[in-house]
């Protein structure tokens, strides 16, 4: 089942200072900030310096509304009008996996659906229409 849908932000190093401005501008309460440098160190891929202090996951509430917020990792494109995705969180592994594949037919995938820090399968894959989405998965043992 489909637990819910958003915006979802990206921004290309000054998260912390979009963060900063859309509290401001709308009133936004900030719910948590995660950087790249706060993520569990992998030795095979060391995150750089210029990534330890680049917003990895922002979630502000803009009155009952779910605003998300990351910066793009150092060395990954970033293309002005591609700054705005939408994130979907899905409650089974199986049903993330249904929505990922009817949304990459005559789509790109740019992030295989894998197992992350924060969830059992996220994913990122650009639709036909030129939509990009954030697959992610919450199952009730991550709540």
């Amino acid at each position: 089942m489909i637990l819910g849908i958003y915006p979802y932000l990206v921004m290309n190093g000054n998260g912390p200072e979009a963060i900063k401005f859309y509290e401001n501008a709308l009133d936004a309460k900030v719910i948590g900030v995660q950087t790249f440098g706060e993520m569990p160190e992998n030795p095979e891929f060391p995150t750089p310096i210029k990534a330890k202090n680049r917003v990895m996951n922002a979630h502000l509430k803009v009155g009952a509304i779910d605003l998300m917020l990351s910066d793009t990792f150092p060395g990954r494109p970033y293309q002005i009008g591609s700054q705005v995705t939408v994130a979907i969180t899905i409650d089974s592994v199986e049903k993330s996996k249904e929505v990922f594949e009817k949304l990459k037919e005559d789509g790109q995938v740019g992030m295989p659906l894998q197992e992350t820090v924060w969830s059992p399968s996220y994913g990122q894959v650009t639709d036909k229409f030129g939509v990009t989405w954030q697959i992610s998965t919450q199952v009730a043992d991550n709540r």
